[in-house]
């Protein structure tokens, strides 16, 4: 058999391997969609506490949990992974309950729903700055409720995010963020000249920062080297951006905590000009301050540290 008719064998093969594996998750959500919310993710993260440590990721989860907490005695490391499959269970979930979750209204008593907000006052006031602000956060949480919060307060938002490699499933979660969510920029080339132009319309940004980047800016995380994303500093250089940290967390009891934290002051080198290296490590520092409260709601199956 020839070299391109082996090729497209394998295409074919991973193809409808992909196939079947999104038809099997799309079953799985149906069911659970039969479900009142709370119940329905509590399934979710039983299910993915019991598949995830089968899988070949969880040996990749584990070897990053013993590198970021070296002190941590092995039963703690093995508890966390599979805690963390039941995080991971519940994002897939979140999809077909995204409008049951996100039940905010500022004039009600937060305790009386599912989604609390810290910073409420923040948000309301950049609403009506006409400045270009980058919203930053990292794959910790029930990260998809941002934007839709964004949106409730009526702040508009295009969202840099990247797809999941199998397209079936891909073309799922970009249709239920296309009408949940607000504008979307898929993390490819020519990425970076989309968010620019929304910027220089005034418009606001959302990125994620936690993804490994082979050509990004020599940093640490953990303590670790890595190489880090430089284009949320070099877009905050051009257009003199504000930047504000906010993320989403679980928390007891199937509720939610949406936090936008003070506006973060990038690092300025000797000119004056953002120093995209030393915020790049900003950023970093950030998210590990994040990670280290909530180390089970981080996603821990994707090699940050690779250089």
């Amino acid at each position: 058999m020839s070299g391109r008719l082996l090729e497209k064998a394998w295409k074919r093969q991973r193809q409808a391997r992909d196939w079947v594996i999104a038809q099997a998750l799309f079953g799985l959500l149906a069911i659970l969609r039969r479900f009142p919310a709370r119940k329905g993710l509590a399934l979710a993260d039983r299910l993915a506490q019991w598949i995830g440590p089968k899988t070949s990721r969880h040996r990749v989860a584990v070897e990053n949990l013993r590198l970021a907490f070296p002190n941590m005695d092995e039963a703690a490391i093995q508890d966390l992974a599979r805690r963390n499959w039941g995080q991971m269970g519940r994002i897939a979930a979140e999809y077909v309950f995204l409008d049951d979750i996100f039940d905010f209204d500022p004039s009600k008593d937060a305790s009386d729903g599912m989604v609390e907000v810290e910073g409420i006052d923040v948000f309301l006031e950049l609403r009506d700055n006409p400045k270009p602000i980058i919203f930053f956060t990292a794959h910790l949480g029930s990260f998809e409720l941002l934007p839709i919060c964004a949106a409730a307060i009526g702040i508009e938002l295009t969202a840099l995010f990247r797809q999941p490699n199998n397209r079936y499933i891909a073309r799922e979660v970009l249709s239920a963020r296309r009408t949940r969510g607000g504008h979307l920029v898929p993390s490819k080339a020519g990425a970076a000249w989309a968010l620019a132009g929304t910027l220089e319309r005034g418009g606001n940004v959302g990125m994620l920062v936690d993804q490994k980047f082979k050509r990004g800016e020599p940093t640490t995380f953990f303590g670790r080297p890595c190489r880090t994303n430089p284009l949320l500093p070099k877009l905050a250089r051009k257009f003199e951006c504000d930047i504000y940290p906010a993320r989403c967390v679980r928390l007891p009891g199937g509720r939610y905590r949406l936090s936008l934290e003070p506006r973060l002051d990038l690092a300025r080198g000797p000119s004056g000009e953002i120093d995209v290296r030393a915020s790049c490590q900003q950023l970093n520092d950030v998210v590990e301050r994040w990670v280290r409260e909530y180390p089970d709601q981080w996603m821990w199956f994707h090699r940050r540290w690779a250089m």
